[in-house]
């Protein structure tokens, strides 16, 4: 049900852009165009204009359906659900051993060695 929503969906967006880039410019955006009859207050409705309105009220339908859908499914199942409640990794990992005698930080003045007695 939800694709065949959907592929009307993009199938009247299609038809919106087309039918949006058939007509002729009235509103003189970027200094372009002009229509005959912006002075009149209310151009007379043309078939341009009535399918335009059909498309897009088919795809505000079917945008608000998809949502619903959409929102349905979403209520049904969580995104938790796929989540295992098992310790799958050890709690404490150790480091790997280091060799003995070596340290990573540098000596400190006890660790100096002791210099032999003089004999004088």
């Amino acid at each position: 049900m939800e694709n065949v929503i959907l592929v009307i969906h993009l199938i009247l967006a299609l038809c919106l852009i087309g039918i949006v880039l058939l007509q002729r410019s009235e509103g003189g955006g970027l200094g372009m165009g002009g229509g005959g009859d912006v002075m009149t207050g209310r151009a007379a409705a043309t078939a341009l204009s009535k399918l335009t309105w059909l498309f897009a009220i088919g795809f505000i339908i079917t945008s608000v359906t998809l949502t619903v859908l959409a929102r349905k499914d979403a209520a049904s199942t969580s995104v938790m659900d796929g989540v295992t409640t098992e310790e799958t990794v050890p709690a404490e990992e150790t480091a790997p051993a280091l060799p003995s005698g070596s340290d990573l930080l540098p000596p400190s003045s006890t660790d100096a060695p002791v210099a032999p007695p003089r004999a004088d």
